[in-house]
């Protein structure tokens, strides 16, 4: 796993990098100071994974995160600082973790597992084929049962998991890479960082602002298309 550490602190950065560089199952370590620097490693190396901290100076690490899907691969994004008061607009943009300054040993190796057993997942679904046909929500102290063939799309939004079905709507509090990883990925396809559609519900793909796109679902509802989905969506779509 190729990691990117992008701190503007130097005593911040050398201190995650060598708690990093004690998991095997790390292979490399990039710093970065601004988000110019860790954008050129971003383009020019294969990074699987971003600790992005926060407060960077005159800059914001949101700013980044926010644009990382018009990366041709962008990386899975841990947050690590010293807040937690931006923990909810952390997950907001589905970042996987969100680990606390000072770092610890433990927790920061908890993260680094997170993200390699995620990053393993798209993998699974081309050589085995799902043999669940529902998934369970627990909402309301009630764990309701969706057919996987019902749900038409998900977003996540402010930390909380939207599921629309075709005569209901389901919050909960996991990611899109938790419903990404059950379901069929024959049926189901990312369109955006923070949205998963049914493409059998979707009626049409139109250009939108600043060379993206944007989906209307079969219900009338606008979703956007992130640089990133745009190729593997069209290649769907013709299939």
């Amino acid at each position: 796993m190729n990691i990117l550490v992008l701190d503007d602190e130097p005593l911040a950065r050398q201190e995650l990098e060598y708690l990093l560089k004690q998991n095997p199952q790390v292979e490399a370590v990039f710093q970065a100071a601004s988000i110019a620097e860790g954008l050129q490693l971003l383009i020019s190396k294969k990074i699987d994974l971003l600790f992005l901290d926060i407060d960077l100076n005159d800059e914001n690490g949101f700013t980044l995160a926010k644009d990382l899907d018009q990366l041709a691969n962008p990386p899975l994004v841990i947050f690590a600082t010293a807040y937690d008061s931006y923990a909810v607009d952390a997950f907001n943009i589905d970042a996987i973790d969100y680990v606390l300054k000072p770092f610890e040993q433990a927790r920061v190796d908890q993260a680094v597992e997170k993200a390699n057993s995620l990053l393993k997942t798209p993998v699974e679904p081309s050589t085995t084929t799902p043999t669940a046909t529902v998934i369970t929500i627990t909402q309301d102290e009630k764990t309701r049962v969706i057919q996987m063939t019902d749900i038409r799309y998900a977003v996540i939004n402010n930390g909380e998991l939207t599921i629309t079905t075709h005569d209901d709507q389901l919050m909960t509090r996991e990611t899109l890479n938790w419903l990404k990883a059950r379901l069929d990925s024959d049926q189901f396809i990312q369109v955006h960082r923070s949205v998963l559609v049914n493409v059998a519900d979707i009626h049409e793909i139109q250009p939108w602002f600043n060379h993206t796109y944007q989906l209307t679902m079969s219900d009338g509802q606008k979703l956007p298309v992130g640089r990133s989905f745009i190729k593997p969506l069209r290649e769907r779509l013709r299939t």
